[in-house]
């Protein structure tokens, strides 16, 4: 297990190293969000889907919905670190030709199993998956990550609605919750609090973690598997910019590329903690 985590937390630092390197190129995009969901992606691909980078369209493979599809950047990191595609494409993010752009596309990106974007709608296409599997009769588990901005929208409560009323324990939701959005924090916008009681409200399962300590990510995602006859989500405290100082709890740093100086000082930064 101590060598599992290292590698988790090894892999974690190259796919923020990515994330920055890739937006810095591309000179837009959003790395507040990106940079606050690496652990939850990492656990989900090189710990816990069934999935296979040679084969990606398996119709037994575990599916993964991006629903806050802005932190594509993190996704893209991700899918090459693990081999979907080679990591010189990350280069390309935003540009004309290239596979990679703004909100994932699965008609050209591999491992991508959802086109996401409009926030609310990536929800509900994961609640489909899951409904799919029970009808299909198959194994496999469905996961979805949502930003807590995302929260505000009502399109988010119908599906957890309907993931509820169909008792789909092949379903994990995660929600990236840390606290701010594009305009500024959340509680300001439009409060989507109390998230976790909201969640039990409509007859989820509800689990509270620290969303960058792997060991309770890992136990969440455990847990999950073994519940029956509801949905669950793993509500991930975290800290938008994690791992780059000037980024962190910033959220100004929402959808702002960093320049090279910055870039510079954010890959000295990644790792050190």
């Amino acid at each position: 297990m101590k060598n599992d985590l290292r590698l988790l937390k090894k892999t974690a630092i190259s796919i923020r190293e990515d994330i920055i390197t890739m937006l810095t190129e591309s000179a837009s995009g959003h790395p507040g969000g990106s940079l606050s969901s690496v652990e939850i992606m990492t656990t989900l691909y090189f710990k816990e889907m069934n999935i296979n980078p040679e084969n990606p369209k398996d119709e037994n493979r575990d599916r993964f919905v991006l629903s806050k599809g802005h932190a594509a950047p993190a996704l893209y990191s991700t899918l090459a670190e693990r081999g979907y595609f080679n990591k010189d494409e990350l280069k390309g993010l935003r540009k004309f030709g290239s596979i990679l752009q703004g909100h994932p596309n699965m008609n050209y990106v591999p491992g991508v199993d959802m086109s996401t974007g409009s926030l609310g709608q990536g929800i509900s296409a994961a609640v489909g998956m899951a409904l799919a599997g029970k009808l299909d009769k198959k194994d496999y588990r469905v996961y979805a990550l949502l930003g807590d901005g995302e929260l505000e929208e009502g399109q988010v409560w119908e599906a957890s609605m309907a993931a509820a009323h169909y008792k789909l324990d092949n379903l994990t939701a995660f929600v990236d919750h840390n606290g701010l959005q594009i305009d500024g924090k959340c509680e300001d916008v439009m409060s989507p609090e109390p998230v976790s009681n909201k969640f039990r409200a409509f007859n989820w399962n509800v689990i509270d973690v620290d969303g960058h300590d792997f060991n309770a990510l890992i136990a969440a995602i455990g847990e999950a598997k073994n519940i029956k006859g509801k949905p669950t989500v793993i509500v991930c405290k975290t800290v938008k910019g994690k791992g780059v100082s000037f980024m962190e709890n910033e959220a100004c740093w929402h959808g702002t590329a960093p320049n090279q100086e910055q870039c510079n000082k954010a890959l000295s930064e990644i790792g050190t903690e």
